[in-house]
């Protein structure tokens, strides 16, 4: 159980359905924000903080047109108000795969 304040990880729970959907939620809202055209991919690690709701750290996976690239996005829920806001979607500098295809 994470602690109130503290940031954890979510180890074991990457993979949810409801982690997954957090991701796919940052990818398309920063396409729409940057008229960008990030392909989802998957989540590599994410990492929880409980404040006033959860904030969600979540290393991504996407394309960008052939390359995969990882990003970072911070997403915060509040579930009981139907609240969910990216925070902040940038790319990882030096990632492994940055200028792969």
């Amino acid at each position: 159980m994470a602690k109130p304040g503290g940031i954890s990880n979510v180890d074991g729970k990457e993979n949810t359905l409801e982690i997954e959907g957090l991701a796919r939620f940052a990818v398309e809202e920063h396409n729409k924000k940057d008229n960008a055209m990030l392909q989802y991919v998957k989540v590599v690690k994410a990492k929880e903080q409980v404040v006033a709701g959860t904030v969600y750290y979540i290393t991504i996976e996407a394309k960008d047109g052939d390359a995969k690239k990882l990003y970072e996005a911070k997403v915060w829920v509040k579930p009981w108000m139907n609240f969910k806001e990216v925070q902040e979607f940038k790319l990882v500098e030096g990632a492994p795969g940055e200028s792969s295809a």
